[in-house]
């Protein structure tokens, strides 16, 4: 029997080495395959990076429905799976108000709502946007706080992500007594929030004392204090309203609030997971803030004004010219041989001028 001849080697190597060649890339060709099913399965089945929200109060409170579950509802909605924001209220990871920035730097929370004024050693030039008589109502108060963090010019909030920069409306005097002018302030212990409004009430004669939304209806109670600089919107939120009868709306300052979240944490993000959350921040946050809680703020009023058991006073001519004389001072006061300071209340002068002019 007679073979049919062999190729030549090389001819023969070649053969073979093409075989192994197509092998090897039919190989590599389904491995790819495969990879990028079970990745897309991987992804379709992952369960979302979730994100937790701290919060101080319940959420009925006024800063919730106004700042907190837009921001939440518009992100959960739009991440699609990809993360998930957890509310944790009525401070279950933190009940002390003041500990809620340091919660988040220190990364027991994702995100937190936090009141700078709490801790004005964290963050030293939100103590110009506390300035008594600087605003006619919280949506000028909240648009320039925004602005102030969009251009960075304050210190402490660039260690964080600043999702959202507010402002309630200008507090008055909540108390058990009656108070019928700023003459009256004269000896009363007035709570207050901040160092600003506590200069404000030193140059009425008032005993200024610290303190914490969650304890001023025990001090009212017991006689601790006889009044309290608070905003409207949550005096019904701490259980102010059921002891303080006598409201005198001398305007003073705004309480400065901030929705904030761990730069670590965003870092840790993907872009398309970042530029979620941004496109909530900012702007988009604090246009619906002031119109939400704005209405808070006339509900809480009209409540006040058609109870018949409560004494409502608003300062005559002469004396808003005494509270905007001593208030002038307290500004003159902070920003004596402090440029930084200086400059940071012509910035708020500038955006107030620019917002009225809109």
């Amino acid at each position: 029997m007679r073979f049919p001849p062999l190729a030549p080697t090389g001819k023969r190597q070649r053969a073979g080495d093409e075989a192994l060649d197509a092998m090897t890339r039919t190989i590599r060709n389904c491995a790819f395959a495969l990879f990028a099913f079970l990745a897309a399965a991987t992804a379709a089945t992952a369960d979302p990076i979730k994100l937790k929200l701290a919060f101080y109060s319940s959420d009925r409170a006024a800063p919730y429905q106004a700042a907190i579950k837009p921001f939440i509802e518009a992100v959960n909605a739009d991440a699609k799976g990809l993360i998930e924001i957890q509310l944790y209220p009525s401070g279950v990871l933190a009940k002390d108000m003041a500990a809620q920035a340091k919660l988040v730097l220190d990364g027991g929370a994702d995100l937190a709502f936090i009141l700078p004024g709490y801790t004005p050693d964290l963050f030293p030039d939100t103590a110009v946007i506390e300035l008594p008589g600087l605003f006619r109502d919280g949506r000028e108060a909240t648009y320039v706080f925004t602005r102030l963090i969009a251009e960075k010019a304050l210190r402490g909030y660039r260690e964080l992500v600043v999702i959202g920069a507010y402002a309630t409306e200008p507090e008055s005097l909540h108390g058990r007594v009656p108070i019928a002018s700023s003459l009256d302030l004269k000896g009363k212990r007035i709570r207050v929030g901040n160092a600003d409004m506590a200069a404000a009430m030193e140059k009425f004669g008032a005993i200024p004392v610290l303190m914490q939304m969650t304890d001023i209806a025990n001090a009212l109670s017991s006689g601790n204090i006889d009044a309290a600089i608070i905003a409207r919107a949550p005096l019904g939120d701490f259980g102010i309203s059921r002891v303080a009868t006598h409201h005198f709306f001398m305007t003073t300052g705004v309480a400065p609030m901030a929705l904030v979240m761990n730069r670590r944490a965003f870092e840790n993000l993907s872009k398309e997971a970042q530029a979620i959350i941004l496109k909530y921040s900012g702007t988009w946050t604090a246009q619906r803030f002031a119109e939400i809680y704005a209405g808070f703020d006339r509900s809480a009023m009209a409540r006040l004004q058609s109870d018949p058991k409560r004494q409502i006073v608003m300062p005559s001519a002469d004396d808003a010219k005494r509270i905007d004389a001593a208030f002038k001072l307290v500004s003159n006061e902070l920003v004596a041989g402090n440029p930084h300071y200086q400059s940071l209340l012509e910035a708020v002068d500038n955006e107030i001028q620019n917002l009225r002019q809109e």
